[in-house]
C-alpha cells in the first residue's frame, strides 16, 4: 500500500519561496505520474502542476507558470514543488497526488489514484 506524506507547508511573506515535499512509501515511485493540486477556502480543488513518470514532461497551471517548479527524486522516493515569488492568492491547502498509469488529462482530479493529507500554505502581504 502506497502512502504519500507531505511536508513543507507554512507561513511565508509575499515574494518569498517555499518548497513542498511529498514522500512516497513503496518501491514503485518511478512508475507513477504525479500532480500537485490546491484548494482555497470555499473554492474547488484546482490543478497546479504535473510531471510524467520519466520526469521529461512537466505541465503547469497558467496561474503558477514561471513561478513554480515540479520535480522528483526517484532515489529518495520524493516529489517536490518549488514555489517562488509567492502571492497572497497562492494561499491554499496543497495536495500531492499519484496516478498508476497514463499522463493524459493531467489536470483532472479523477485521474489520480493516491492523495496526500494536504498541507497549508499561507502567504502574507
Amino acid at each position: 500500500q502506497v502512502q504519500l506524506v507531505e511536508s513543507g507547508g507554512g507561513l511565508v511573506q509575499a515574494g518569498g519561496s517555499l518548497r513542498l515535499s511529498c514522500a512516497a512509501s513503496g518501491r514503485a515511485f518511478s512508475t507513477y505520474s504525479w500532480g500537485w493540486f490546491r484548494q482555497a477556502p470555499g473554492k474547488e480543488r484546482e490543478f497546479v502542476a504535473a510531471i510524467t513518470w520519466t520526469g521529461n514532461s512537466r505541465d503547469y497551471a497558467n496561474s503558477v507558470k514561471g513561478r513554480f517548479t515540479i520535480s522528483k527524486d526517484n532515489a529518495r522516493n520524493t516529489l517536490y514543488l518549488q514555489m517562488n515569488s509567492l502571492k497572497p492568492e497562492d494561499t491554499a491547502v496543497y495536495y500531492c497526488a499519484a496516478r498508476i498509469s497514463g499522463y493524459s488529462d493531467y489536470e483532472s482530479r479523477i485521474r489520480y489514484d493516491i492523495w496526500s493529507q494536504g498541507t497549508q500554505v499561507t502567504v502574507s502581504s
